[in-house]
């Protein structure tokens, strides 16, 4: 065995570095193109705005935004450190979307407010003030950036700090619990110019490692030099201030530090902050790098250090870090601190009777910390309850992907009784999460009247999702269904209107209507519009769109969406795009089930392959393309898999006489870029494929990837066999490949990308490269995003649409 694997390895390092050395890239720079003007009119349209309401349900905000940022916008330089990406001309996080105007609206009388603020330059999107009486948002310059209050009443707004507002670790900014003011993160004073790059090196940059386990996954943008130290130092250095509201007074809070989070307790007297310290690491991003969790007294003063943590560099694969992790403060309590620590030493592999606790600690933190539970496998999160100590934490077990939820109560520590216990996968089975509502300090409890609280899901089903609402009681477990949404539509529960339960606030859309907003009497279905969005593409409401369900050769059930463009007429064979993401599951009856609903509409934004319609194309959408079996294997049989699964879709095609089966193409982004490139080389199912952002070599993701739990030195075979990039010389269909050249996803680093077009390009093949500047994994700018519709359009147009 270990000659074998020996053997693969020095085979893998020579081929790569023979199609390194013979397949050299030489790179042409385009203008950026536009593809066909019906698809440029309608990425321009404005978009719908997005809703929120406030903690009391009330009012609703209406937040506009760009349709796209512009090329411009997104090319602002940015440092990438510390796996962020930092805009050094506001001292922010680099920002993609840009809200421009908002509008208030009261529930009941219908009464809109626009916001007053200035038209330019751009904003964050507004967060709410706990009593729901203000509205914070950040104002974004060319120099900085400001904070605005805006008062909800009246729809007015005044700037309150800025512009030396700091957005780098967090978002600038935290409302107090009494609404009263904020906390606010600025530059530090007198900080002076931003350290300067060293013109000639003082010496190598080094790292080293003895005997120490890290099998970290492939992050990108981490910290490379002292260099990039110092500026990741600068940038996320803040002085906390104390903002009133009233009086506009700043009172400085401690000194200045980088500060991850501040989160102020319930009653408002103490403040939870996660502190980030040296030695940084060069192996994982920011929020792992060594830290101190303490809790201050509300003018700054230390009260307690809760735990000093070092970098979390040698973390068990799918593991957790050793001490404390997710602390938070217990809502309806005045200041009772709650966090999770591992009793595995954070290995999912180690066989222990209990993976993780749940710890308290109790103002005026002087004692110790108190054991509240202990769960079988690994902590998942808690939903509090309406009642104080009382919540609902769930666990995972990540072998049989099974997630448990059982209620507990702080006054009974030990005390679990279970709730809800199936696969993390079934649909189907889905009980729904609790409906939440908020605390007058801002926390979010779930809603409970006596024993009974109140929950709502997507409502999978065979027919697609239909939302529903229902009633639980905690100690009986039996549930009562108050509504679901009726057939051929898509209506989803958004909360109960104030204190009344017979009347809801929804959103309700179909094929043809655009999602609004809407007051629905529960008994009579009367429905009272609070919003009345245009549909912001008539030109495609002729499209017809199906759920389509058929079987592989095995027996596993599929489905997808089908899209039929606005002039389809029946009888007619089209050339056809099927595009899809491979997932994985346990067993096939819940790889089978049904995700989403073929009744919602269709909205066409960003770089959609549903633009293809516009075309004439036959589109089947989200085609489902599930891996099945055991977690740790189920890859070993991934190749044939995803050509069963294809081979089952261009199938169900042609039966419903819809599709040329010698016309169809097939793409997929991410993951789905990765499936594309395999289909390609281990078929003759396709014409032709559009791949974007995908990993080709997962030699370069040596520690795993997706879900996959083995490294390349424990399953080198498996490595090269779901490779595309070994298998390149198989690939006698044209691909495109598409790639931001700033991609920060891990494990697609944009070389993937250069190395796979570089091996089809030594080996003969047929394939255009596309590295679009500035982007990241997913593309933003206007430009860059029409141009890949219409690299995307061209490339099937000469390959599968006029295929000879």
């Amino acid at each position: 065995m270990g000659k074998r694997v020996s053997g693969l390895i020095k085979h893998l390092s020579f081929l790569v570095l023979l199609i390194w050395i013979l397949s050299p890239l030489t790179f042409s720079q385009e203008p950026y193109k536009l593809p066909p003007k019906e698809i440029v009119d309608i990425l321009d349209a404005p978009p719908l705005p997005l809703v929120s309401f406030d903690p009391q349900q009330k009012t609703m905000l209406m937040s506009h935004y760009q349709p796209m940022p512009s090329i411009a916008q997104i090319s602002q330089p940015f440092y990438r450190l510390a796996g962020i990406r930092i805009t050094p001309h506001n001292n922010s996080r680099q920002v993609i979307r840009f809200f421009t105007h908002f509008v208030l609206k009261d529930i009941q009388t219908g009464k809109e407010i626009k916001i007053e603020l200035p038209e330019e330059p751009v904003y964050s999107q507004p967060v709410w003030s706990p009593d729901g009486r203000y509205l914070a948002v950040k104002r974004c310059l060319n120099r900085g950036q400001e904070l605005w209050i805006i008062e909800t009443r009246t729809g007015q707004a005044r700037k309150v700090f800025g512009p030396e507002l700091n957005s780098v670790l967090n978002d600038g900014f935290v409302w107090l619990p009494d609404s009263k003011g904020l906390l606010v993160f600025s530059n530090p004073e007198n900080r002076g110019p931003e350290p300067v790059a060293p013109r000639v090196p003082v010496g190598p940059n080094i790292q080293e490692t003895a005997g120490k386990f890290a099998s970290v996954p492939t992050y990108q943008d981490l910290l490379k030099t002292p260099y990039d130290e110092k500026l990741f130092e600068y940038y996320a250095t803040t002085q906390i201030l104390r903002l009133n509201l009233a009086t506009n007074e700043q009172q400085k809070i401690n000194s200045p530090g980088m500060y991850q989070f501040v989160l102020p307790s319930p009653d408002g007297k103490y403040l939870l902050v996660k502190k980030i310290k040296r030695p940084f690491s060069y192996s994982v991003p920011y929020r792992s790098f060594t830290h101190s969790l303490e809790i201050w007294d509300s003018q700054g003063n230390l009260v307690k250090v809760v735990a000093e943590l070092p970098a979390a560099e040698e973390v068990p694969r799918n593991g957790v870090p050793t001490g404390p992790r997710t602390p938070e403060w217990q809502p309806l309590k005045p200041a009772t601190l709650v966090w999770v620590e591992a009793l595995d030493d954070g290995n999912p592999e180690k066989n222990v009777p209990h993976r993780d606790r749940v710890m308290f600690l109790e103002s005026p933190f002087s004692g110790e910390a108190r054991e509240a539970l202990r769960l079988p496998q690994r902590f998942q999160g808690i939903i509090w309850l309406g009642r104080a100590d009382q919540g609902l934490v769930s666990e995972y077990e990540w072998k049989k992907r099974w997630r448990t939820t059982y209620l507990f109560d702080l006054k009974k520590p030990g005390m679990l009784r279970k709730i809800f216990d199936l696969s993390a996968q079934d649909q189907y089975n889905d009980p729904g999460r609790p409906v939440m509502i908020s605390t007058p300090e801002g926390d979010r409890v779930a809603l409970q009247e006596g024993d009974f609280i109140y929950l709502t899901g997507n409502g999978a089903s065979p027919d697609g999702d239909r939302p529903f609402l229902d009633k639980f009681n905690l100690k009986t477990l039996k549930k009562k269904r108050l509504w679901r949404c009726e057939k051929g539509v898509y209506e989803n529960f958004l909360a109960f209107d104030g204190k009344r339960r017979d009347r809801i606030i929804t959103s309700f859309e179909s094929p043809t209507q655009p999602p609004n907003y809407y007051l629905l009497e529960i008994k009579t279905g009367k429905r009272k519009a609070l919003t009345a969005f245009p549909d912001p593409a008539p030109q495609l409401t002729a499209v017809k769109k199906q759920l389509i369900k058929y079987k592989r050769d095995d027996g596993v059930e599929l489905s997808g969406l089908l899209y039929l463009p606005p002039d389809y007429k029946e009888g007619e064979r089209r050339p056809a795009v099927i595009w899809a993401y491979p997932r994985e599951y346990n067993d096939p009856a819940t790889a089978g089930q049904v995700r989403g609903s073929p009744y919602r509409f269709t909205f066409y934004r960003g770089a959609s392959q549903l633009f293809y319609l516009t075309q004439g194309y036959v589109v089947l959408d989200n085609a489902q393309m599930p891996v099945v079996g055991d977690p740790k294997t189920m890859n070993d049989t991934f190749i044939p898999q995803i050509v069963a699964n294809a081979k089952a879709a261009i199938d169900a095609l042609d039966r419903l006489g819809v599709a040329d089966r010698k016309r169809i193409g097939v793409g997929g982004h991410s993951y789905g870029a990765f499936m594309t490139a395999n289909l390609l080389a281990h078929s003759d199912l396709f014409a032709a494929g559009v791949a974007r952002s995908g990993a080709y070599n997962r030699t370069l993701t040596p520690f795993g990837f997706q879900n996959e739990r083995r490294t390349l030195w424990e399953a080198p075979e498996l490595y090269w066999k779901v490779s595309p990039f070994m298998h390149a010389h198989k690939i006698n269909e044209p691909i495109l490949l598409i790639h931001g050249e700033a991609d920060n996803n891990s494990g697609t680093f944009p070389i993937q990308s250069e190395r796979m077009f570089a091996a089809l390009k030594g080996l003969g093949g047929t394939a255009r490269l596309v590295m679009l500047p500035y982007e990241s994994h997913g593309y933003s700018a206007r430009e860059s995003v029409l141009h890949v519709l219409a690299e995307m359009i061209e490339w099937f147009d000469k390959y599968v649409k006029n295929k000879k």
